[in-house]
């Protein structure tokens, strides 16, 4: 018969759902405010193999002339952002949650071999108690970027006031391409992010929004 188990506390799920839309709408309104300068481009010499973005990239999500709004929904929220992610870790860090999150000496290697096996080239998975390795390092990794962001950021919105940090960001200029990379790693951790919660299916998406978990007989719990 299934048992039903806590998986999720009720602070843990109201951090991650929160941050979905203020991320996408972060992410969505530096879209509007780098359309204005899109000066990045992959290229080797004087061959660009990708502009970011095309001009039809814009016009499909109607991103241009959008500037100010642009800077005025990020502004926002950014303050957002920042309450959310300093009281997920205040969080963890008082909760004891951290136990579970923070990658230990085995944790590169094992990801690897998670790796492995969620592409069906390994049979078995490491063992692991509430997250598996690789989401041990991805959801550090993500923390370690919103800092990374709020610094750059900070370093692009006041250059001047926070000038000690442009430099230590390695400039303006440098800041400003640190800010879109992360960006860019967002916006990758958010598809590999939702291809596990469709491979893992649904119970593991209800717990999220439950906090419970139903484990079957028979099946290993990987819980604290």
């Amino acid at each position: 018969m299934p048992t039903v188990v806590k998986k999720h506390p009720l602070a843990i799920r109201w951090f991650h759902w929160l941050n979905f839309p203020i991320l996408a709408c972060m992410i969505w309104s530096g879209l509007l405010i780098y359309w204005a300068n899109d000066e990045y481009k992959i290229k080797l010499g004087q061959k660009e193999f990708f502009h970011f973005f095309p001009d039809g990239f814009y016009k499909t999500l109607n991103v241009p002339f959008r500037l100010a709004e642009g800077m005025s929904w990020h502004f926002t929220f950014m303050w957002l952002f920042f309450i959310n992610g300093l009281l997920y870790v205040l969080f963890t860090i008082f909760s004891g949650q951290w136990r579970l999150l923070l990658p230990n000496k085995k944790s590169v290697k094992e990801s690897w071999l998670v790796v492995l096996h969620d592409l069906h080239i390994r049979k078995a998975a490491p063992e692991f108690l509430k997250y598996n390795a690789a989401q041990r390092v991805a959801y550090t990794l993500v923390v370690l970027m919103g800092i990374g962001s709020l610094l750059t950021g900070l370093a692009i919105y006041k250059p001047v006031t926070f000038s000690a940090l442009a430099w230590l960001c390695g400039g303006y200029e440098a800041a400003r391409l640190e800010h879109f990379i992360l960006t860019l790693g967002y916006v990758l951790f958010f598809l590999i992010h939702i291809a596990q919660v469709i491979k893992t299916g649904w119970n593991n998406f209800q717990a999220m929004v439950t906090g419970f978990e139903i484990i079957k007989p028979n099946q290993t719990v990987n819980n604290e």
